[in-house]
């Protein structure tokens, strides 16, 4: 993928995801299913019924959802028995092009560092001003041409 197609990309996602950010989605503390299920005011004998399965089978499910033990798959066959739609997403806690940005900062702020480091200790140090100079411009290029190395272990 092009960096421009990687742009828009990213563009197009932050606008979808966005109002998801603001809304800030909080699970019930006993998983969705238990609490759309008795909010509809559903038994467990109810949902297994509309499930094919036996009520026990209902339990084990909330139970897994609550612990963070369950499949998608569950999840999604449970939503439909409940008349609701499975969502699943990934959404950042702030722009993806703001992750990236921060990113960037930090890998560049900690090869600055061992270098003004070596640096200093051979009394060629670099004064804060030129540092941070040249930390934006670098932070810039990481940005326009070595965003698959954005990533890397440092």
């Amino acid at each position: 993928m092009s960096e421009k197609q990687a742009r828009l990309a990213r563009k197009n996602l932050d606008k979808r995801l966005s109002p998801l950010r603001a809304d800030r989605i909080l699970t019930p503390s006993r998983g969705w299913t238990k609490a759309i299920r008795e909010a509809l005011g559903m038994t467990t004998r109810q949902l297994a019924e509309r499930m094919g399965v036996a009520p026990s089978r209902v339990t084990t499910i909330e139970k897994a959802e609550a612990t963070g033990a369950i499949t998608l798959k569950t999840l999604r066959e449970t939503a439909e028995a409940l008349d609701c739609q499975f969502v699943y997403a990934f959404v950042p806690t702030k722009a993806l092009d703001d992750i990236r940005y921060d990113q960037a900062e930090r890998k560049v702020r900690n090869e600055l560092a061992h270098l003004n480091h070596t640096m200093r200790l051979e009394n060629q140090a670099v004064n804060a001003e030129d540092l941070e100079g040249q930390k934006r411009r670098i932070v810039a290029d990481y940005l326009a041409h070595f965003s698959r190395k954005l990533w890397d272990k440092e």
